[in-house]
């Protein structure tokens, strides 16, 4: 089947969450790296000032989460979604509340910053994918294990 002709044939839940999640992981994958390569803001310009008070001496911890969580979770949910997978929706929810959680401790634990808007621009992406997550596995039911029936 040619590509085309496979993204005619994905839901249009399907077709936005291949997209954003791709592109919310590849940034995540590449940034985490930066974190975990330069864990002193050797690459990305962060102070590790901005931690003192948190239980990370540096950036290697948060970037390996943002590497791992934010990054492939996201990567794995959008080829689960490309594949057809009947679990992509409501790991799509979770995806969403995921980036939800890593932006709260994030501000939690460096303050909020507007310069420039990132995370007001993650927070925003974080409750799209979760409310089309949400939207999705209303449209399609909670998937249940073979055998298992959801609980009601």
């Amino acid at each position: 089947m040619s590509v085309l002709r496979h993204v005619g044939a994905l839901s249009p839940y399907a077709r936005v969450a291949v997209v954003i999640e791709t592109l919310l992981g590849i940034g995540a994958v590449a940034g985490g790296a930066a974190l975990v390569i330069g864990r002193h803001g050797e690459i990305v310009p962060l102070p590790v000032s901005a931690l003192a008070g948190s239980p990370f001496p540096d950036y290697f911890l948060p970037g390996l989460v943002l590497f791992t969580v934010i990054g492939l979770g996201p990567l794995a949910v959008a080829v689960l979604a490309w594949r057809g997978s009947r679990w992509a929706p409501i790991l799509t929810a979770a995806v969403g509340v995921a980036l939800l959680i890593w932006l709260a401790v994030q501000i939690a634990i460096i303050g909020y910053t507007s310069e420039p808007p990132l995370q007001a621009l993650y927070l925003l992406l974080g409750a799209v994918i979760t409310l089309l997550g949400v939207g999705w596995v209303a449209k399609n039911g909670v998937p249940t294990v073979r055998g298992h029936p959801a609980a009601s």
